[in-house]
């Protein structure tokens, strides 16, 4: 399960208003400073191995190879000094960069 903060909703919903009949694509690929990172894409075709979740009106398309690393995310938008960027809290992760966005699993 997947669970998107009203405010990462938001952000997308913006994103998604420059191509409208995209959907929100999750991924997981190698690399990074910790082995992992995190990719987020709009894409126009849902794959057969794709499984396709909604959460507040968005859908959000997981590879199977992504899912299993994927399974209890939640992802939330928040803006600071630095600008604004998506936050990623993963409870399978037992380590992240400094940049929150790559990440191992032990």
């Amino acid at each position: 399960m997947i669970h998107l903060s009203r405010a990462a909703v938001s952000e997308i919903k913006r994103l998604k208003a420059k191509q409208p009949n995209s959907l929100f694509r999750l991924a997981v690929k190698p690399g990074g400073c910790s082995g992992w990172f995190y990719d987020m894409t709009f894409d126009d075709t849902i794959e057969v191995s794709d499984h396709v979740f909604e959460s507040q009106g968005i859908q959000v398309l997981i590879d199977a190879d992504s899912l299993k690393y994927l399974d209890g995310l939640q992802l939330d938008y928040s803006e600071d000094l630095m600008g604004g960027g998506f936050r990623f809290y993963n409870p399978q992760v037992s380590q992240t960069c400094g940049c929150g966005n790559s990440f191992s699993m032990s």
